[in-house]
C-alpha cells in the first residue's frame, strides 16, 4: 500500500522494481540518519561524565543523575513540536528542503554541546545551556525521523515499501551503534580522567562534523515523485496540514502515534539506558556493558532490514504479532537472567536487539 498523502490522497505508483537509484536514495537517506540520529544519541553514552561536569560537585549522587537524564528526557519532549513545524513546511515547500534543514538543527547545537563551558566555569549556566541544546536536538529529530520515512516511502516501489522502511530505520538505529563504538573507544583509549578532562568532547565535536557531512550528502538526493505530482497539480495544502489530519486520519494518527510510544520506550529502555542500568545495579563493568551494548545495537540495526523484508512478504499484521511477542519474550529472559556471565550477556541483549528490530513497523 502506498504511503498516504494527506494533501492530496493516495497517489498510484507504477508496479516497478527496485531500480539503482531506488537504491541510492536509501543508501544516502539511511546514511544521512545514522549520522543524525549518533548526535541525538551520543549524549547518554556519557551522561554519568556529562552528570559530574555540569551539575554541583556537593549535588547527591541520585539527584544529578535524575536531572542529567532529564536534560535528556529534554529532547524527547521537544520531539513532537519539531515533528510538526518541521512536517508542516515539509508539506508546504519540499520534503527534500526540510530533510536537509533537519540536519543543520541537529548538527549545531551537537557542536556546541562539545565547546560547552563546564559548571566549575559558569556555574549554573552551564546546565541551562546544555537543556537549551538538547531542545533544540530534539526539535531536529523531531523532524528528521518523519520526514525520512515520508521521504523514503514516497520514493519506493509499492511492494518494495517495508523494505525501503526498514532500511531506513536501519540507517537510524545504526547511529546508536555508531554512538556505541565511539563511546566503547573513548572509555579504551582514555583514562577515566582524561574522559572527564577533555576526551568526552571529542564525540559531540565528531557529531557536527557528520552533520556537515550529512547535509552535503543530502545535496544528491532528489524530490520525492509524490511532492512533485502534486506541485505539478497545484495541489498542495490550502489549509494548514495538520487541521487535515486531524480531521481525516484521526483514527490513524492515534494508532501510529500508539506505535510510536512502544518504538521510543523500546530505544530508550533497551538500548539507551540499559548499559547504565547494568553498570548502576548489576555493577557490571563499563566496557563490557557498552561492548554487549553495541553487539544488541547491530543485531537491532540487522532485524530492521528483515522486518521490513518480511513484511512485503507476509504482512505487516503477522510481524508485528511474531515481532512484538518475541520482544517480550527476549526481554523476560535477558532482564530474569541478570547479572549473568559475560557469554550469556552478549547472547540474550543480542537477541533482545533482534526484537527491537520490530520497531520499523
Amino acid at each position: 500500500m502506498n504511503p498516504l498523502s494527506v494533501l492530496g490522497g493516495v497517489l498510484p505508483a507504477p508496479a516497478r522494481t527496485l531500480a539503482a537509484r531506488d537504491y541510492k536514495t536509501l543508501a544516502l537517506a539511511a546514511l544521512g540518519g545514522t549520522l543524525e540520529f549518533y548526535d541525538f544519541v551520543i549524549y547518554v553514552f556519557f551522561v554519568t561524565v556529562l552528570g559530574a561536569l555540569f551539575f554541583p560537585p556537593d549535588m547527591p549522587d541520585w539527584l544529578r543523575q535524575l536531572q542529567t537524564f532529564g536534560i535528556f528526557a529534554a529532547g524527547y519532549l521537544a520531539r513532537p513540536l519539531g515533528g510538526i513545524v518541521i512536517a508542516h513546511f515539509g508539506d508546504r515547500l519540499g520534503r527534500k528542503r526540510m530533510f536537509t534543514l533537519s540536519i543543520l538543527l541537529m548538527a549545531a547545537p551537537t557542536l556546541t554541546i562539545g565547546l560547552l563551558p563546564t559548571y566549575a566555569s559558569i556555574g549554573i549556566a552551564a546546565p541551562l545551556l546544555l537543556l537549551a541544546m538538547r531542545v533544540l536536538q530534539g526539535a531536529a529529530i523531531g523532524g528528521e525521523m518523519p520526514g525520512a520515512w515520508v521521504f523514503v516511502g514516497e520514493h519506493v516501489p509499492s511492494r518494495h515499501y517495508g523494505f525501503g522502511i526498514g532500511t531506513l530505520t536501519s540507517g537510524i538505529t545504526g547511529g546508536i551503534l555508531l554512538g556505541s563504538l565511539v563511546a566503547v573507544a573513548i572509555n579504551r583509549h582514555y583514562t577515566p580522567e582524561q574522559v572527564s578532562d577533555f576526551a568526552w568532547r571529542i564525540p559531540f565535536i565528531l557529531g557536527g562534523v557528520f552533520g556537515l557531512v550529512s547535509v552535503y550528502l543530502r545535496r544528491f538526493l532528489h524530490e520525492t515523485p509524490v511532492f512533485r505530482e502534486l506541485a505539478d497539480r497545484s495541489n498542495l495544502a490550502r489549509e494548514l496540514p495538520i487541521r487535515t489530519v486531524l480531521r481525516d486520519h484521526r483514527s490513524a494518527s492515534l494508532f501510529v502515534a500508539l506505535l510510536t510510544w512502544v518504538l521510543s520506550t523500546s530505544i530508550v529502555v533497551v538500548v539507551l539506558y540499559t548499559p547504565a542500568y547494568l553498570q548502576k545495579i548489576h555493577h557490571i563493568p563499563a566496557a563490557l556493558a557498552l561492548e554487549t551494548n553495541a553487539f544488541a545495537t547491530l543485531t537491532l540495526t540487522i532485524g530492521c532490514v528483515i522486518v521490513g523484508w518480511a513484511c512485503d512478504r507476509i504482512g505487516t499484521r503477522a510481524v508485528m504479532l511474531i515481532g512484538w511477542g518475541g520482544l517480550f519474550m527476549t526481554a523476560y529472559l535477558f532482564y530474569g537472567s541478570l547479572p549473568g556471565t559475560p557469554g550469556t550477556l552478549f547472547w540474550h541483549y543480542g537477541l533482545l536487539g533482534l526484537f527491537v528490530g520490530t520497531i520499523a513497523t
